[in-house]
């Protein structure tokens, strides 16, 4: 049996699967100061009626973690108001999550089984409720399924993605209220870790709120008029705006996460508190979050790390960068904080990504020539952006995993990855790039400079200082850079269209990768990956949108994808995954610059349960979220 069958066999085994996540015997349980007012007030029920029959519950001992005292507002910061989606990102409340080892575990479920990854059947905790009190039942998934995910007004592309296998979608049933299947024919290995990521896909809806702004279940007079009233052009969107599970700016929808929204609108700062259904609890029998509320402040992107020497953040590592860390431990002493460094988790820490699918046909062809990639990265000094940008605590390199993952292999990191300028202009003049202007600058075949642009989102300053650093040495080989920074939305709405010639952003998001983890991120199967998302859009949209990839090593990464997707054991998933980082290597369709440099994470000294060590990473690990804050707490119950 595979590794993934037997990780996934044993979340069928949820009440003995391991000691931190359930205790042997459960305990009385018990409520909050912060809830034990609403319970008096009769605004709330009792604990013992809120909570599910078989709550999850977490003995922080066996986590090496302490138990803790509820209470307390926590501070935070944010940069964009649109981002209050993060407190879905680190409430990490999923059907499935990782826990700290990686390891898949049964969270908001009670258990799963996986019958050779064809057929997953979800059991859910029976007397789990909404954060409104109404229960969470399969109705909830039969609802997302039936009247959102295949209604082609409300979902116009059809369900997500990952739910396909192949040519085929799932069969879907719905045997009781705490029972729910999802059937494939054929092997769908990805399914689970898609529910466990960062950005979870919600196969489930609060049907019993949403139903309201559906034309299936409501007269069509009662929802013209709630048309009306919002100002929108139709009932389905109506229905999509008020359904945020994601974005968490609708204050009325209810959720499963550990604090609940209750700020509308864009306001300076954004309050969220516990929510009285959690499922978690800790083993002595204390409903989890132990922390009230969170309030998150939005605040100018450059004013994160002043306001984090002051001391204004209790918990802060979004919007800090590798160069705000002497001005952070400057201000540990006054600020009553301390800073943690985390390795980051991205397979790079910068990543140029040339557009194999821009627009300009000329440009395109450069851009699809091996020999010019080869050549920007050989025209790179990586050992001088470390030493000047990051105190040589990175690790140059071309873009791809870590050492952490079982397929790191030095050869991938070191694949042209060099500071070899003459190596790199032979490069060029073998691509026909061997005429210049009078300013050494390399001339196309239509007669136009040689000035590449490169588009940032313009967020991290040390990215812009590494660009001002490549400008130099590319000018060596007769490249000019020009850097063009925009607003993060703007510049990815550019290249999904073709417009941006080449984007620099972070590696891939999962650095660590191990057999089970779906390499669909290295295939061209997705817009998200700036250097194709042309051929991301094809795949996507099932040919309607974009372009069918038409080079060679595209197409074996495709071929390798579905190679996995219906291998059977560890060793040849292991093979696919190891073929398809070695021809990234060899073809460098991301720019790596370095990896592995240090994350800032201002904590509070009285905020406790936070990790000293810990890997900072988009997916897996959803940032905070696979740490749990939920567990994290004031050691006087008190803060803000």
């Amino acid at each position: 049996m595979s590794r993934m069958i037997r990780s996934i066999t044993a979340l069928a085994l949820a009440a003995t699967f391991a000691l931190p996540f359930r205790a042997a015997a459960d305990p009385t349980l018990d409520e909050s100061d912060f809830t034990k007012v609403q319970v008096a007030s009769g605004a709330l029920p009792p604990v013992s009626e809120r909570a599910p029959a078989h709550p999850l519950f977490v003995d922080l001992g066996a986590k090496g973690r302490q138990f803790g005292v509820p209470g307390g507002t926590l501070s935070t910061l944010v940069a964009r108001d649109r981002d209050i989606r993060m407190m879905v990102v680190y409430g990490y409340a999923r059907l499935v999550g990782y826990n700290e080892k990686y390891e898949l575990v049964p969270d908001i479920l009670e258990s799963v089984d996986n019958e050779d990854n064809k057929v997953f059947t979800l059991h859910l905790r029976p007397g789990h409720r909404w954060s409104d009190g109404a229960p969470f039942t399969s109705e909830d998934f039969r609802y997302w399924w039936e009247d959102v995910a295949n209604n082609d007004k409300l979902s116009p592309s059809g369900a997500p993605d990952f739910l396909r296998s192949g040519d085929e979608w799932p069969t879907v049933t719905f045997p009781d209220e705490t029972t729910v299947i999802y059937a494939w024919n054929r092997p769908n290995p990805n399914f689970l870790q898609s529910l466990a990521q960062a950005r979870p896909p919600f196969i489930y809806r609060p049907a019993h709120y949403m139903k309201q702004f559906h034309a299936k279940y409501v007269a069509p007079e009662q929802l013209e008029a709630e048309v009306k009233d919002a100002r929108v052009n139709s009932w389905a969107a109506l229905h999509n705006k008020l359904d945020n599970m994601y974005n968490f700016d609708n204050p009325d929808l209810p959720t499963l996460q550990p604090w609940v929204n209750v700020s509308d609108g864009k306001k300076i700062r954004h309050e969220f508190v516990r929510n009285p259904y959690f499922h978690r609890f800790d083993s002595h029998g204390m409903q989890l979050p132990y922390i009230d509320r969170v309030e998150m402040e939005v605040v100018s992107g450059g004013l994160v790390a002043a306001k984090s020497n002051a001391g204004e953040t209790d918990l802060q590592a979004r919007g800090l960068d590798f160069r705000d860390i002497p001005i952070l431990k400057k201000g540990e002493e006054g600020g009553h904080y301390h800073t943690l460094l985390w390795p980051n988790g991205t397979a790079s820490q910068i990543a140029i990504y040339p557009n194999l699918n821009y627009s300009d046909p000329v440009w395109r062809a450069v851009l699809r020539d091996v020999n010019v990639r080869r050549a920007l990265s050989l025209g790179i000094d990586r050992d001088t952006i470390n030493r000047a940008l990051y105190f040589q605590l990175g690790k140059p390199g071309a873009m791809t995993v870590l050492p952490q993952s079982p397929f790191f292999d030095v050869a991938n990191r070191e694949a042209w990855a060099a500071y070899d300028p003459a190596q790199a202009n032979q490069l060029l003049d073998a691509a026909g790039l061997d005429k210049r202007d009078a300013n050494g600058i390399r001339l196309l075949s239509d007669g136009r400079p040689m000035e590449l642009v490169v588009e940032t989102a313009g967020e991290r300053q040390e990215v812009e200082n590494a660009l001002q650093i490549i400008t130099d040495t590319w000018k060596d080989i007769g490249v000019k850079l020009v850097m063009r920074p925009l607003d993060r939305d703007i510049l990815r709405n550019r290249i999904y269209a073709g417009t941006t010639m080449a984007g620099v952003w972070y590696g891939w998001d999962n650095g660590i990768p191990q057999a089970y983890t779906s390499p669909d991120y290295l295939a061209p199967r997705y817009q998200d990956f700036f250097a194709w998302p042309m051929w991301g859009q094809f795949y996507q949209t099932g040919g309607e949108v974009g372009e069918a990839p038409d080079m060679e090593p595209a197409i074996r990464l495709m071929d390798l994808s579905h190679e996995w997707e219906v291998a059977t054991t560890d060793e040849e998933r292991s093979k696919v995954w190891r073929e398809m980082l070695k021809i990234h290597a060899d073809n460098v369709f991301g720019i790596g610059v370095l990896a592995e440099a240090p994350q800032p994470v201002v904590v509070s000294d009285r905020l406790m349960n936070v990790p000293t060590q810990a890997t900072w990473a988009w997916d897996p690990g959803a940032h905070f979220g696979i740490q749990r804050p939920d567990e994290f707490f004031f050691k006087d119950g008190g803060g803000g």
